[in-house]
C-alpha cells in the first residue's frame, strides 16, 4: 500500500490534477517491451541470417532512417488530428511493420533484404511518427516546472519495457541453446518477432481506448526560426554521432568480438537498467542545473567513449578488449539519455505548443538528414579506412556540438506574459 500511495504522491508532483496518464504511461511500456524484443535481435538478425555486411549496413539505415528525414511531411499529412490520434496510427504502423518482420522468419521469399528493409522501414515511419507526439504529450501533461522530469520519467518507463524484451531474448536463445538448437537458426528469430507482434497488438488495443485530447498542435512542413537555429546545429551533430552509435557500435561487437543475441541483450538490458536510474535523475539535473550545462558536460564522457570503440582491439588482449568495448557501450547509451535537454531547451525558448511541437518534428528531420548520410559514409569509413576512423570523427562532431551548446544564452528563455 505504501509503493502505491508512493507512486501516486510522484505522480501527483510532476503532472498536471486533471492529466489522465496511466494508459498512456501502460502504452509506453508495452511498446517498450516489444522494442527491447526487437532491438535485442536485430543487427544479429541482419548479420547472421540475412548477411548483411558493414558496409551494406549503412545502406539499410539509411531507408531505415529516410521517414525521420520525411517525418514534417508525414506529419503534415495529418495535421487535421489530435495528438493523440497521430500518436495511434504511430502505433499502428510501427504493429504493421513487425507483423511484416514475423512474416519474413516464415517465408522465404520474403527472407530477403529487399523486404526485411522495406518492413524495417515501416516500423521506422511508425517508431518516428510517435518521438515527437510522445515528447509534446509528455510535456503537455506535465506541470510547467516538471518539464524535465515528465520526459524523465517516460524515458524510465520506457527503458523498464526495454529490459523486459532484452530479459526475454537471453531467456529465449539460452533456452534453445540448452535444446541444441545453432546459433544461426531461423526458429528463435521467428519467437521473438511473434512475441514482439502479441505485445504490439496489445499496445495498440490501450493505445486506442486512450480519450482523444483537445490538444492539437498544427504542422507545419517545416518550421525555421531564428531563435531555434542553436537548436537545429546542436540536431545536426547529434545526429552524426548517435548514427555511428546506433548502427555500427552493435556491428563491432558481433562481427568483431563474436557477441550473439544473449550477449547483445544483455548489453542492451543493463544499458536500460542504468537508463530506468539515470533518466529520472537526467531529468530532475536538467530542472535544477539547466539544459546548458548538461548538454556541455556529455561531451566530456563522449570523447573517451569513442576512442575506446575505435581502439580498444589496438590497446588490450582480445578478451580485456571485448569486456572494455562492453563496459563502453553501456556508457555509451548512459550519455545518450541527455539528449532530453534539447526538448526541454525547445520548451523553454518556445512561446506556444504549436512551436514545440513544430520545432521539434523539423529538429527530428534535421537530425535525421545528417543521419542517413552518415549511415551511408560510415560503411565507407569502416570498410576503407578502419573503425578508428569512424569512432575518431564522431568524437570530433561531438566536440563541436559542446562549443554550440555552450553558446546558448538563458534570457532567450520565453517567459508568459503576467508571469511576473
Amino acid at each position: 500500500m505504501s509503493s502505491i500511495y508512493l507512486s501516486k504522491a510522484v505522480f501527483s508532483d510532476i503532472y498536471r490534477p486533471n492529466a489522465k496518464v496511466v494508459r498512456f504511461l501502460l502504452v509506453l511500456v508495452l511498446t517498450g517491451v516489444a522494442h527491447g524484443l526487437y532491438r535485442g535481435v536485430q543487427d544479429n538478425y541482419l548479420a547472421e541470417i540475412i548477411h548483411v555486411t558493414p558496409f551494406q549496413r549503412g545502406i539499410v539505415e539509411f531507408f531505415r532512417e529516410l521517414p525521420g528525414l520525411l517525418l514534417v511531411f508525414i506529419l503534415a499529412v495529418m495535421y487535421r488530428f489530435a495528438d493523440s490520434r497521430v500518436f495511434k496510427t504511430g502505433i499502428a504502423l510501427v504493429t504493421g511493420g513487425m507483423v511484416g518482420l514475423l512474416f519474413s522468419t516464415a517465408s522465404p521469399r520474403l527472407m530477403s533484404m529487399f523486404f526485411v528493409v522495406l518492413f524495417m522501414v515501416v516500423q521506422s515511419v511508425g517508431e518516428h511518427i510517435i518521438m515527437p507526439i510522445r515528447a509534446t504529450i509528455s510535456m503537455d501533461i506535465a506541470k510547467r516546472e516538471k518539464t524535465g522530469a515528465s520526459l524523465g520519467m517516460t524515458s524510465s518507463l520506457m527503458h523498464l519495457g526495454h529490459i523486459l524484451g532484452f530479459v526475454l531474448i537471453i531467456l529465449l536463445f539460452f533456452t534453445l541453446g540448452q535444446a541444441g538448437i545453432p546459433r544461426g537458426d531461423i526458429f528463435g528469430y521467428r519467437i521473438a518477432f511473434g512475441l514482439a507482434v502479441g505485445l504490439m497488438v496489445a499496445a495498440l488495443l490501450v493505445a486506442l481506448a486512450l480519450q482523444e485530447t483537445t490538444l492539437k498542435t498544427p504542422r507545419r512542413r517545416f518550421y525555421f526560426a531564428k531563435k531555434f537555429s542553436t537548436y537545429y546545429m546542436l540536431e545536426v551533430f547529434y545526429g552524426a554521432r548517435k548514427q555511428v552509435f546506433l548502427t555500427f557500435a552493435p556491428y563491432v561487437l558481433i562481427l568483431q568480438y563474436g557477441a550473439d543475441p544473449s550477449i547483445m541483450s544483455l548489453l542492451y538490458a543493463v544499458s536500460a537498467g542504468f537508463g530506468i536510474l539515470c533518466s529520472p535523475l537526467i531529468g530532475r539535473l536538467i530542472d535544477r542545473i539547466g539544459y546548458k550545462a548538461v548538454m556541455v558536460t556529455d561531451t566530456i564522457v563522449l570523447v573517451g567513449v569513442c576512442f575506446l570503440y575505435g581502439f580498444s582491439h589496438r590497446l588490450f588482449a582480445p578478451g580485456i578488449a571485448f569486456i572494455v568495448v562492453c563496459v563502453n557501450f553501456v556508457l555509451d547509451s548512459i550519455i545518450s539519455l541527455a539528449s532530453i535537454a534539447t526538448n526541454v531547451y525547445v520548451k523553454r525558448i518556445s512561446s506556444s505548443q504549436e512551436e514545440v511541437a513544430s520545432t521539434l518534428s523539423t529538429g527530428i528531420s534535421v537530425n535525421h538528414f545528417i543521419s542517413i548520410i552518415i549511415a551511408l559514409i560510415g560503411g565507407w569509413v569502416w570498410k576503407v579506412m578502419g573503425i578508428e576512423t569512424l569512432f575518431m570523427i564522431s568524437a570530433t562532431l561531438g566536440l563541436i556540438s559542446s562549443v554550440y551548446a555552450a553558446t546558448i544564452k538563458k534570457t532567450e528563455e520565453y517567459v508568459p506574459a503576467g508571469s511576473g
